[in-house]
């Protein structure tokens, strides 16, 4: 561009220069849309872009876009995504797909439950060797949540006893139960059994809400209520433990962790 001042005017005029020796064409790098064909040029023309094999072209669509708890919007009618995949679904109540059930998770098995029960309730028949494998406490835990409740409910406020009892017997006939044994027992598993075993007192202490049992019958029902607590607890340490031949053996100190809480439940 050269820049020229009129003298009749009075103006400067720019004139434009078509010197093809100032002028430097650039190859594009960017394929021609109307050719079809990538094109091999590099910016300022001094490199070859090399096109990459290894990586195709993205031929994925774009994703849909998911709203508040997985609502697309693009869906017709407003429907909800049959698969959501936003952190919200962990609260909704199909969970996450590939993922266990919550309660079994936390190991709280309801069949389990009831086949231990049923086996505490009915203390003459035999106990499966491997009914304790799956130590779960969920039943005892329940059992000792409704003992105390029943207590409560009869005047009794004896949470921190109950507590205090479980703990420092289920340590105790753990040392005990491991000294006699030669196979040794964890402590879950003892707490387990001591726990599910406890279902005769449960039901002593809901008969507490409706008699005073500090009296004849109420101590006639709280030994028969002993006695069939430490029934069912020494038969499933014997069978777990093989130790058949020392159930007496394992049933004193198992009568006086159960003869603590009769106590609570008449006084």
């Amino acid at each position: 561009m050269s820049i020229h001042f009129d003298q009749n005017s009075g103006h400067y005029d720019q004139q434009w220069s078509q010197n093809s020796d100032n002028l430097q064409f650039y190859q594009s790098q960017y394929p021609d849309p109307s050719s079809g064909a990538p094109s091999s040029g590099a910016y300022g023309g001094s490199h070859q872009q090399q096109q990459s094999t290894s990586f195709p072209g993205n031929t994925m669509s774009p994703a849909p876009e998911l709203g508040y708890g997985g609502y697309n919007p693009g869906i017709p009618g407003g429907q909800m995504n049959s698969q959501p995949t936003s952190w919200l679904s962990a609260f909704g109540s199909g969970g996450l797909e590939g993922e266990p059930p919550l309660l079994e998770e936390l190991g709280i098995n309801f069949s389990h439950i009831k086949s231990k029960s049923f086996t505490v309730l009915n203390p003459m028949r035999p106990v499966d060797r491997h009914i304790m494998d799956d130590t779960d406490l969920a039943g005892p835990l329940l059992f000792c949540l409704a003992f105390g409740t029943f207590l409560l409910l009869s005047g009794k406020p004896h949470f921190g006893y109950i507590y205090g009892v479980a703990v420092v017997g289920c340590t105790v006939l753990y040392l005990i139960l491991n000294l006699m044994s030669p196979q040794g027992v964890d402590i879950p598993k003892t707490a387990s059994v001591l726990g599910y075993c406890m279902l005769p007192l449960v039901m002593l202490s809901s008969l507490s809400t409706l008699i005073v049992l500090n009296g004849g019958l109420g101590y006639i029902l709280s030994v028969l209520a002993i006695i069939w607590c430490t029934y069912s607890s020494s038969g499933f340490f014997t069978a777990v433990l093989g130790m058949n031949d020392q159930r007496f053996l394992v049933a004193y100190p198992v009568g006086l962790f159960y003869g603590c809480f009769a106590l609570m439940t008449v006084f």
